[in-house]
């Protein structure tokens, strides 16, 4: 997915609420939005967001010396997460229609996401009213169809992560994959509160399934920036999980046979994209239309 003019203010709206928790510094804020709007200047909008994103917070960790601004906020969201988990946990383990169940909740919870929001704007009221109007807002039956039917077929699986927290009700949802034949891809390194091996870590990822990291600090999942081993991976996985925005935005040109996005519609340029409304809850299969 190309950038659009729309994405302009989220950029730098992003910058700045990173650089304010990297550094109480008003001059180094300064110093790091002029660096950053020179460096929109020159970007191309053919390239998806992702990596305008990557280049901000590389600005910001050589200004400030600060490698992971949202580190106490990722930890929170971990924290907030499990404890939602365990009380949602049983309207799914219960359940007859249980896969679904915990697909809509991984899907909601993609709501946790400060890249998309100011800072702040994530807190447990608001997470919890999403994961209970998942269990039951409108889902395209026949994508889930064709992604259960693939996920049946299937002898391996990569599954792509998106942000801390979320990836404890990733973690609901690998639980009923099968979890021996799940690879797990986080983040090679810190970038907005997108999940790293210390995330996965901390909310037992590493315990349920083998995890690996796409070797990369852009907040998506550029292939060509990958390791070879991730790239393999990648290619030779019977299914791809997608999740998120940030790696719709950079693989939704991809075309390769079983690979699905799950994600939150949380703006407007990415639903006009999508052809959904802002809030729709997503399963798209490559090429889909």
């Amino acid at each position: 997915m190309r950038s659009y003019l729309d994405c302009t203010p989220c950029f730098v709206r992003q910058a700045l609420d990173a650089v304010r928790k990297a550094t109480g510094d008003v001059a180094v804020h300064e110093r790091v939005m002029r660096r950053v709007l020179a460096e929109l200047a020159r970007f191309s909008f053919e390239q998806p967001p992702p990596v305008m994103g990557c280049c901000i917070h590389r600005i910001i960790r050589e200004q400030t010396g600060n490698a992971d601004p949202y580190r106490e906020a990722k930890a929170a969201s971990n924290r907030l997460a499990l404890k939602l988990a365990g009380e949602l946990e049983s309207k799914v383990g219960g359940a007859a229609n249980g896969f679904q169940r915990a697909l809509r909740l991984a899907l909601a919870a993609n709501v946790i996401d400060l890249g998309a929001k100011a800072a702040g704007d994530v807190d447990e009221a608001a997470v919890k009213a999403e994961l209970v109007r998942a269990l039951t807002a409108p889902l395209d039956a026949a994508a889930v169809g064709r992604l259960r039917s693939a996920l049946d077929a299937a002898e391996s699986v990569l599954y792509l992560t998106d942000n801390a927290g979320e990836i404890v009700f990733d973690r609901l949802l690998i639980e009923r994959l099968a979890p021996r034949r799940v690879t797990v891809g986080v983040r090679g390194a810190p970038v907005i509160n997108d999940a790293t091996m210390e995330d996965a870590e901390a909310v037992g990822l590493t315990d349920l399934a083998e995890v690996i990291t796409n070797g990369s600090a852009t907040p998506g999942t550029v292939l060509s920036e990958c390791p070879p081993e991730f790239r393999r991976c990648f290619e030779r996985a019977d299914v791809v999980i997608s999740k998120g925005q940030g790696n719709y935005e950079t693989l939704s040109t991809e075309r390769r046979p079983g690979l699905f996005f799950l994600l939150r519609a949380k703006c407007l340029v990415l639903a006009r994209d999508l052809g959904c409304e802002m809030g729709d809850l997503v399963v798209r299969e490559a090429g889909a239309d």
